[in-house]
């Protein structure tokens, strides 16, 4: 779901209860500033974390957050669950419960697989993490339950047909790391994709990790559980590295 967006004037109109030329003239007089610059356009647009200050008055100043979490295996991504323990629950202790109301899970993992999870209110910023079209990678850490040789690797960088979607996935990097493990990237998240692929080869998929999402790894002090916010620099990297 794309930000929603809304233009400064109609913003100031219906917080100030006042019709569109009485707001034109608030910003005429230089009363209204939006991320600490003199707002002069009432065409401009503004979104929920846009720090909005009329007349010295902040108005708005919501924050947005953006949270690694080290998913243990039998935790599920869900907000909620009957059965299993959620990502969500695993934030209860950290954060107030008015911010983890309003996070929602960037690219799931299921039941079985561990490693980094993403949560974020910025809902345009998860849309762009998670679009095929950003062909941001994620990389994993796969422990089979045979083991593999060379002709894996050109049957996942040529792709395969998934009949049930009609489709063929993309090209997916795999190095054999040992027999039994190899780390996978890919740019795209087909239903159980990994591990359908390597059904292919009647080879069962008996542990599955993921270690980073682009730029972005997972942190080796979390332990399984374990969450900690981004740093500036972390999203920096992200927001231009992987464009």
């Amino acid at each position: 779901m794309a930000l929603k967006t809304q233009r400064l004037d109609r913003f100031v109109s219906e917080y100030k209860q006042l019709n569109r030329k009485s707001v034109r003239l608030i910003l005429a007089q230089h009363r209204v500033y939006v991320d600490g610059i003199l707002a002069k356009n009432t065409a401009q647009l503004v979104n929920r974390f846009s720090r909005i200050v009329i007349d010295d008055e902040v108005v708005q100043q919501n924050c947005t957050h953006y949270i690694m979490l080290n998913k243990p295996v039998g935790v599920v991504c869900a907000t909620k669950d009957k059965h299993h323990k959620t990502v969500v629950d695993l934030l209860a202790d950290d954060y107030e419960k008015t911010i983890v109301d309003e996070l929602h899970i960037v690219g799931r993992l299921d039941l079985n697989t561990s490693g980094m999870v993403l949560l974020t209110n910025d809902s345009q910023w998860s849309q762009w993490l998670t679009s095929p079209l950003s062909q941001i990678p994620k990389c994993y850490q796969v422990l089979l339950e045979n083991p593999m040789t060379n002709e894996y690797i050109d049957a996942f960088a040529k792709g395969m047909f998934f009949s049930y979607e009609n489709i063929t996935t993309r090209p997916v990097q795999l190095k054999i790391l040992s027999p039994h493990h190899a780390e996978v990237i890919l740019i795209e998240g087909r239903y159980h994709q990994i591990k359908r692929m390597f059904g292919r080869f009647r080879n069962k998929v008996v542990g599955l990790h993921r270690q980073s999402v682009g730029s972005l790894k997972l942190d080796e002090k979390l332990l399984l559980g374990q969450n900690r916010r981004l740093t500036k620099d972390e999203l920096l990297t992200i927001k231009t590295q992987d464009q």
